[in-house]
């Protein structure tokens, strides 16, 4: 019996954990299974036709709120194209209100309901028996399904057991771990969340359940020993277990082998102990932790079920990051019950306060199953018909509301968590704005009001745009505000850029000057860059030069001469050195 085990990945990067689970757990009885991964971009009938050339029996979808809508045309043109196939759905998208999928859905022969890697071997069973015998698949005695029966319609089982993990087989198999070098893969070490949090599927599942700590080991290992780049723990609170937590992190502090790992962390159950562990012994950049703090609003995290401590949440953050080596991405929800415009902003500048290397600002997502969903009525949600199911208003955020925050999260990204002016947003929002949520919004809806929305940018344009709205607002001191600008566009290039978006401050006899001065006495600039022993053509090849107001160490004010220098063949941000231009003026005089 041929199968084919598809889903639409958001990004090619991606990979899916789910269908090697399903193909590890079913292939000893099933061996001709083929793994398919696409992505949403993807055209439907490209996809389609895919799987029709492998001539499936079996076709089993994985579904979640970001491909459910592009995944339906393509099932619906396999069973146009092949009446007999097979047709089966699984995910957490269609693990809720499961029923009415299946009647929206009738091309789709049954849906597997939660965990599915026992549940889909039965089905599989079921469907091979009935193929070598004539005999209708005896689906009603599969556990966890809901299944179109010829006479009786739409029909469900009784709920499934849990399964005992260490059951299960290594998804990783050795011909599939090449090609995961250089996409994310997901990995768990755990399922379930011991969390309630009524706007989060994880709460539905009581009790968390480990995969043996050996296993464990032994797979990441594996996946370091491949060459993989990337490993992204899909745990819901990885540092629920202290000791589980702790023997993974001091095994991947010893064998990491420049793999990076990014876990979901919940900070105000972070030991002590366990950050300074890691502040001691953890290397720079191996280690990257998700915190969801979603809401600073105490009545909006009871309505929610959501238990946190915003001090110890806090002692936490600045202690990972007062370490220097773990990057930490927090995580907000707008549009939580009872949260309003000024309690959002309240709340994101409460967390922006720690700056997060990363900061995620999302929108509620009324997913099918949990509480928040339940509760759309009493809250006054209007929420999207279709996935992903998100916020348009409820009874204390207006749509108009929502609108200006969706302002705020693309600047946001667009310039914070893409690292795209570090030093100048933090200056703004330090000293020219009352707020890091009011520098955001104010920049949104200017640039909406400018139509940038509706047009692509390079690099250049990100600066050029900022510049032009300091200027429209008559921001003070811009002098300084340039200058910060141009230290963070030069730190976004690894070799020297061959054009900048501002007028020079050097005509070319001036710089040329300047850098036969230097050449000859490259002590001016520090003991540093003297150790370099850079030439003259060196400098011209690889050295750029600039003015700015300040010293580029102590902000203090006066003219400074900025070289930066982007060492060949090493794909580094660059150097920066600098002296007074007085010490130099004689030059430009």
């Amino acid at each position: 019996m041929k199968i084919v085990l598809a889903t639409l990945n958001a990004k090619y990067i991606h990979t899916s954990l789910a269908l090697r689970y399903l193909r590890a757990y079913a292939r000893e009885d099933f061996p001709d299974i083929d793994l398919c991964e696409y992505t949403i971009k993807d055209p439907g009938l490209s996809v389609a036709a895919d799987i029709h050339k492998r001539k499936p029996d079996v076709v089993g979808f994985s579904c979640y709120i970001w491909n459910i809508e592009e995944t339906i045309p393509i099932l619906q043109m396999l069973r146009k194209t092949n009446p007999n196939v097979k047709i089966i759905l699984g995910g957490p998208e269609v693990s809720y209100d499961s029923r009415m999928w299946l009647e929206r859905l009738p091309e789709v022969d049954c849906i597997v309901i939660n965990e599915g890697e026992k549940t889909l071997h039965r089905v599989l069973t079921e469907f091979q028996r009935e193929r070598e015998t004539g005999e209708p698949a005896r689906l009603e005695l599969v556990p966890g399904i809901v299944y179109h029966h010829a006479e009786k319609g739409v029909q469900q089982t009784f709920p499934a057991d849990k399964m005992k993990l260490d059951e299960i087989p290594s998804p990783f198999d050795d011909d599939d771990l090449p090609t995961l070098v250089n996409r994310v893969v997901y990995f768990e070490s755990s399922r379930g969340c011991p969390f309630s949090c009524s706007y989060c599927l994880s709460s539905i599942e009581t009790g968390v359940r480990y995969f043996d700590i050996d296993r464990t080991l032994a797979e990441l290992k594996r996946l370091i020993d491949t060459g993989v780049k990337t490993v992204k723990f899909v745990d819901r609170t990885f540092n629920i277990h202290r000791r589980y937590a702790l023997t993974v992190f001091d095994f991947l502090i010893k064998n990491h082998n420049g793999t990076v790992f990014q876990f979901e962390i919940t900070a105000d159950i972070l030991k002590p102990d366990v950050v300074q562990y890691l502040a001691e012994h953890a290397p720079p950049g191996i280690f990257r932790f998700e915190i969801g703090v979603q809401s600073t609003n105490d009545v909006t995290n009871d309505i929610v079920q959501r238990r946190q401590n915003w001090e110890k949440l806090t002692n936490t953050v600045l202690g990972i990051k007062n370490s220097g080596k773990i990057d930490q991405h927090l995580d907000l929800i707008a549009g939580l019950p009872e949260e309003d415009y000024h309690s959002f902003r309240k709340t994101f500048n409460d967390v922006f306060e720690l700056r997060p290397e990363e900061l995620q600002l999302g929108f509620l997502k009324m997913l099918r199953g949990t509480g928040v969903r339940a509760q759309a009525e009493q809250y006054g949600y209007q929420y999207m018909d279709n996935a992903p199911y998100e916020i348009l208003s409820n009874n204390v955020l207006s749509f108009d509301d929502v609108i200006r925050i969706k302002r705020v999260e693309d600047v946001l990204e667009k310039y914070w968590n893409a690292h795209r002016g570090d030093r100048t947003v933090t200056y703004l929002m330090t000293h020219e704005f009352d707020s890091p949520f009011d520098f955001f919004q104010e920049f949104g809806d200017y640039w909406e009001e400018r139509g940038w929305n509706r047009i692509g940018h390079q690099l250049e344009d990100l600066f050029k745009r900022l510049q032009q709205f300091l200027t429209a607002r008559e921001t003070r001191n811009m002098d300084l505000v340039q200058g910060l600008m141009k230290l963070d566009y030069l730190k976004a290039f690894k070799n020297k850029p061959r054009a900048i978006w501002w007028e020079r401050s050097l005509d070319k006899s001036a710089s040329s000057s300047l850098i036969q001065q230097i050449s000859d006495s490259p002590e001016l600039l520090g003991a540093e860059f003297a150790a370099l022993k850079l030439n003259e053509q060196d400098i011209h090849k690889h050295c750029l030069l600039e003015v700015v107001p300040f010293a580029i160490d102590s902000m203090e004010r006066g003219a400074h001469l900025l070289l930066a220098y982007y060492e060949p063949g090493q794909g580094q941000e660059p150097k920066y050195f600098a002296v007074a231009l007085s010490a130099v003026d004689r030059v430009l005089a």
